[in-house]
């Protein structure tokens, strides 16, 4: 069936405000609902991977999380776990009301930060079919050690302060101090690790989206240096596909796995690279994958009651 690449921008309430999203209706009556990294908007974050799941058949909403990109919240581009959490169950259930799906085929994705989210998800949303978390950020404090290994002492004390001053500026109601997703060790940005720097070239290559504002408020660093969702693994509801890249310095691949192997129902899916490798040479296998584990808990197995498909195999299972 030729199916139509386009896609309508739709908003849905969360929190006294309302989130953006691109709606791309699909014919299979499964939808997958998407979020970008820490501090990515929808079109970078999402629109490669939107783009191949439409194109099998999917219906794909990808959102904004409030405070970022097209959605609304002020002050804006700061990251707070709880809102992103809230936001995830609001977009699901905009998915779920979707003339064209079927309320339990409906799976979430999203990576690094996100992709961390997807274990709260996948434990916290009881009707959710599937769930992928790509490359994703399971354990906060262990990234974050690691990740002082890439940067100098000079240039984690300089972080350590302006996280703290925009932290305490909050509780005063002041504006955010920013500062850049990714820079150089020395610099204060929220990534400092070799893979890190390599978002804007994975994710916006040739400036293709020049509205993405590459800055998060200095607070988010200290918030997600203390994020586990990674615990949260063996409350996980639904089938789960967790994809780790063996090279990857920024989230770390160990923790993932860790987290995978608690799962009830998990497969665990190894490619080589560094932390934006499914953007870059892993794309294409990275989607193979993806679309094969969509293919077979939405639409194959044809989910029924609270989204959990009957013959999934709970066994963690790992593709090198």
């Amino acid at each position: 069936m030729r199916m139509s690449m386009e896609r309508e921008k739709v908003r849905f309430p969360s929190g006294g405000t309302d989130c953006a999203a691109w709606h791309y209706p699909g014919t299979n009556a499964a939808c997958v609902v998407m979020a970008a990294g820490g501090g990515v908007t929808k079109e970078p974050g999402t629109d490669p991977f939107a783009a191949r799941f439409h194109a099998a058949g999917f219906s794909v909403l990808a959102f904004d999380y409030r405070r970022l990109g097209e959605s609304g919240g002020a002050p804006r581009q700061i990251l707070n776990i709880r809102e992103q959490l809230a936001d995830w169950r609001a977009a699901i259930a905009c998915a779920a009301a979707l003339p064209e799906v079927d309320p339990a085929r409906v799976a979430a994705w999203g990576f690094s930060a996100s992709g961390g989210h997807i274990f709260e998800v996948a434990a916290r949303a009881p009707r959710l079919a599937a769930a992928i978390a790509q490359t994703p950020l399971a354990d906060g404090p262990e990234a974050s050690r690691r990740a002082m290994t890439y940067q100098t002492p000079w240039g984690m004390l300089r972080l350590s302060v302006r996280g703290l001053l925009d932290a305490a500026g909050g509780l005063v109601g002041r504006g955010p101090l920013l500062m850049p997703l990714a820079g150089p060790p020395g610099t204060v940005a929220v990534l400092t690790t070799p893979d890190g720097n390599d978002g804007d070239r994975a994710l916006n290559p040739g400036n293709r989206y020049p509205e993405w504002q590459q800055e998060v408020a200095a607070r988010t660093a200290l918030s997600l240096s203390f994020y586990r969702p990674g615990r949260r693994a063996s409350e996980a509801r639904c089938p789960l596909l967790v994809v780790v890249c063996d090279q990857d310095r920024s989230a770390l691949p160990g923790p993932a796995v860790a987290a995978a192997r608690r799962a009830p129902q998990a497969e665990v899916v190894h490619l080589p690279g560094g932390h934006y490798a499914p953007f870059m040479d892993a794309h294409e296998p990275t989607v193979e994958v993806e679309l094969a584990f969509l293919q077979r808990h939405l639409v194959d197995e044809a989910p029924v009651g609270g989204g959990v498909a009957a013959t999934a195999d709970p066994s963690v299972r790992s593709r090198s």
